[in-house]
């Protein structure tokens, strides 16, 4: 996958005449535009064209799953399910993180703005889940713009616990496994413990046997996307 953020420097920095004080600052403004370019898998339901609009899933991969080969996002979760010939009621987006970085919340609200305006999307019923990386990045996602979405999925993830603060009226139904050592089940729980000192009405699956691979188990549940589907974003929260 190629992913590039290019900063043009549009009016790099216009100083002022005047002195903001006496010690010899002067007011400053940079101005910047950012260019993503993302490889992603798009998967359209079999009868897209039959109704206005959908629901849309934004799934995010983990750290394996890195790199310029967009057949790596497809080893798990949705993009795998729909290669086997699963055919979902929703709009899935599955972007690829290059190699050795992480998933950055600004790019993948450039990705979801733009296919947002290229298909049929209901945006009162957009989702976020991923695994591992992916969960931290669901976490992290959510935090930057809570507004956006009706619900999150994170998987074996975590974040940081300040920032549920952000997003206690968001449907959350996070997963772990209990013996995970890649990731600490405690991460998750600080997460759902944060929402929950918040106001926050968040669901906390844990296997009970299950390791790192939490994912699996969650994605083939039926009941999972019965829950998502269920959930709609609220509107005029502050």
């Amino acid at each position: 996958m190629r992913f590039l953020i290019l900063l043009a420097v549009c009016a790099a920095c216009q100083q002022s005449t005047a002195l903001t004080d006496d010690s010899g600052q002067t007011s400053q403004r940079l101005n910047v535009q950012v260019k993503v370019q993302m490889d992603y898998l798009l998967a359209l339901p079999n009868d897209y064209a039959r109704r206005e609009s959908w629901p849309l899933v934004l799934f995010l991969h983990g750290a394996g799953e890195r790199g310029d080969d967009l057949e790596l996002v497809r080893k798990h979760g949705p993009p795998k399910l729909i290669g086997e010939g699963k055919d979902f009621p929703f709009i899935v987006v599955s972007p690829q993180c290059p190699k050795d970085v992480w998933w950055e919340p600004i790019e993948l609200t450039a990705l979801l703005d733009d296919v947002i305006s290229k298909h049929k999307v209901d945006e009162d019923r957009v989702y976020v889940t991923g695994l591992s990386m992916g969960g931290f990045g669901t976490w992290r996602l959510a935090a930057f713009t809570p507004q956006r979405f009706a619900a999150i999925a994170p998987i074996c993830g975590g974040g940081e616990a300040y920032w549920a603060r952000r997003f206690p009226h968001l449907a959350t139904w996070a997963f772990h496994g209990a013996k995970d050592t890649a990731v600490p089940l405690e991460r998750s729980q600080e997460m759902v413990d944060a929402l929950t000192e918040k106001g926050g009405q968040p669901r906390l699956t844990v296997y009970p046997e299950a390791g790192h691979d939490s994912w699996t188990a969650t994605y083939s549940n039926s009941e999972f996307y019965e829950w998502l589907l269920a959930q709609k974003r609220e509107v005029n929260v502050e």
